[in-house]
């Protein structure tokens, strides 16, 4: 039985909701369901809207001749490929597959009627005429049931009830059969998608949504899988029918009848728009993990938009930065935050290999192609088939490893080191270097036409020193974060005063050379603070990001205070220590406890 015949075809009519519609199903024979119509029919009930029953076909001769002979006319009904099988109460009359109960459209009530439906195999002799007119009897009696007991107007206020309930969630909620044809579409999901239940049910969701309802990233992307997990919970980008991007928290539950343990009917989805949540994070700069990175930075929200963007395409990106302004965690957020997410990442450090090796690391080799070459060996971009190669510091390959690059890049195409195969990649291309590649093409060290394939999105991180804001910020978590690699529970905390001299530092190691400080203080620090003791030693660099602290804030410099130059301060800003902490050069929490030690305080 084909998802068409039960859920409707795409030429369907509408039905006026105030009718109820009535569907009666029999997957063993059409004649019960043609007697059942017949019955119906008869009756002349307003408000009903009888929709073509399942199968098709007509009824066979003697229950035709039955019917006639109480007066009731058992026609062949029309095809139901043209009528909209959305029922409000389904009638099943024999036992209902699971497979049939989950392919049903607009999540009608149910009733199950388990007939008896031994008809006989030859119609000819007065049996099986007997046969028919007790199944016609029973058909007649339970029919008239339906009406004259209120089981109808029962069950359509069941399911208008079901259905306000849902539809006045918040949430949207889409449940969609094994084969991804939609079945149930709220008034939420109509609004955070901007289709209309017409436009989805019985569609397959990977046809109706532009880059597909789950962005790329759902279990049914490659057919149902097997074994199929309980719940999953993601957030995805999925794209609205204004073409407008939607940031959605999804949360997919495999739906089963009876124990937890039966086969799955179909996929239940919730799902909610974090889009304006997400856009006054931002505006706001509230601080809030992303994919591993940390920042409150206008211009490493940027980057995160930038990630978001690029993600589900597959165009090269070229990451630029500092060592240590983390390159490598970018790449990586693009790969999972995209449709490629279930494939490999994987990383290369071109700058670490000399050219000999890196041609086997990339390209892979065939057995005997050099000294020690063993056995055959995959390399890097056959891995990466389908998923994402990162080539961290691109800026260090010679010139003609550029052009066996730049040839990937054109034709997707390359061979083994020794081997005569032309193999094919589908990798999607990161690349990542700290140094300025337009410098290094004018000096003749980095191809321009390499440069252009691989820069086709540029993103730039900017350096610590250049988003001190996320200074402290940065500093709590890598400290939370290695206490827990540690297994600790609990630990020093930073100090007023360590977050100063961080904040005065000028970071040419970036955020790990941050990682690095925090170890260390960790080694050192023995009490509940971390002060400015236990920082590392003053290193040159440190000593010129003194130096050159009149770009830094004031608030941040580290100065000696003596009770002469407080007085002093205290005196010209009329006693306001606010005024008196800018005029020392010092924040204003080192001015008080000062105050407080010299026995100052006002």
């Amino acid at each position: 039985m084909s998802d068409s015949v039960l859920t409707g075809g795409t030429d369907s009519i509408k039905h006026d909701r105030e009718m109820t519609s009535l569907l009666f199903i029999c997957e063993s024979d059409p004649s019960p369901v043609r007697m059942a119509e017949a019955c119906v029919r008869a009756r002349q009930e307003p408000g009903i809207d009888l929709i073509a029953g399942i199968p098709a076909g007509p009824a066979r001769p003697s229950a035709v001749q039955v019917m006639r002979e109480a007066g009731l006319d058992c026609a062949p009904a029309p095809n139901p490929q043209s009528m909209q099988a959305e029922a409000d109460i389904v009638v099943a009359m024999d036992a209902l597959s699971d497979k049939t109960r989950a392919r049903l459209s607009g999540h009608p009530e149910i009733i199950e009627w388990h007939l008896d439906l031994d008809m006989p195999s030859d119609d000819s002799d007065t049996a099986a005429l007997e046969t028919w007119r007790g199944l016609r009897d029973t058909v007649q009696r339970l029919t008239a049931d339906l009406f004259e007991h209120g089981y109808v107007k029962a069950l359509k206020a069941a399911r208008l009830c079901s259905n306000t309930i849902l539809d006045n969630i918040s949430d949207g909620i889409v449940a969609h059969t094994m084969n991804r044809r939609i079945f149930f579409f709220n008034k939420a999901a109509e609004s955070i998608t901007g289709y209309t239940r017409e436009e989805v049910i019985d569609k397959d969701c990977h046809d109706v949504f532009p880059g597909k309802f789950c962005g790329g990233k759902c279990l049914f992307c490659d057919g149902a899988p097997n074994p199929l997990p309980d719940t999953v919970r993601r957030t995805v980008r999925l794209v609205a029918k204004s073409g407008e991007d939607r940031d959605v928290a999804m949360t997919v539950k495999a739906m089963r009848n009876g124990s937890a343990s039966g086969p799955p009917l179909g996929m239940l989805i919730s799902f909610r728009d974090l889009t304006r949540e997400r856009y006054l994070e931002r505006r706001v700069g509230e601080m809030r993990p992303y994919a591993g990175i940390v920042s409150r930075d206008k211009a490493m929200r940027d980057v995160f938009d930038m990630i978001r963007t690029v993600a589900d395409s597959a165009v090269p990106v070229l990451i630029q930065g500092e060592s240590g302004t983390g390159k490598e965690l970018v790449a990586a957020a693009i790969h999972n935050e995209g449709a490629r997410a279930d494939k490999m990442f994987v990383p290369v450090n071109c700058g670490a290999l000399p050219e000999s090796l890196l041609e086997s690391e990339l390209f892979g080799h065939v057995k005997g192609a050099f000294t020690g070459a063993v056995r055959d060996k995959k390399g890097r971009f056959e891995l990466a088939d389908g998923g994402t190669i990162f080539l961290d510091e691109i800026g260090d390959i010679s010139l003609p490893m550029q052009v066996k690059l730049l040839r990937v890049l054109q034709e997707g195409r390359f061979e083994r080191v020794g081997g005569e195969t032309t193999l094919r990649t589908t990798a999607r291309i990161v690349s990542a270097t700290n140094k300025d590649l337009t410098r290094e093409i004018a000096d003749g060290r980095f191809r321009e036409d390499l440069y252009y394939r691989l820069n086709v999105v540029p993103i730039v991180l900017p350096p610590l020193r250049e988003r001190r804001n996320d200074i402290p910020l940065l500093a709590e978590h890598i400290l939370k974060q290695v206490l827990r690699d540690a297994g600790r529970s609990d630990g020093p905390s930073l100090s007023s005063e360590a977050i100063e001299v961080m904040l005065a530092h000028d970071w040419p190691g970036n955020v790990r050379e941050l990682q690095n400080w925090i170890q260390f203080a960790l080694v050192k620090a023995k009490g509940p603070n971390i002060l400015p003791e236990h920082l590392p030693p003053a290193t040159p660099a440190f000593s010129r990001s003194v130096a050159r602290s009149p770009a830094a804030p004031l608030g941040r410099r580290r100065k000696s205070l003596d009770d002469s130059a407080v007085r002093d301060a205290m005196r010209r800003a009329d006693g306001n220590k606010v005024e008196a902490a800018k005029l020392l050069g010092v924040s204003r929490a080192t001015l008080y406890r000062y105050l407080d030690r010299a026995g100052l305080m006002a």
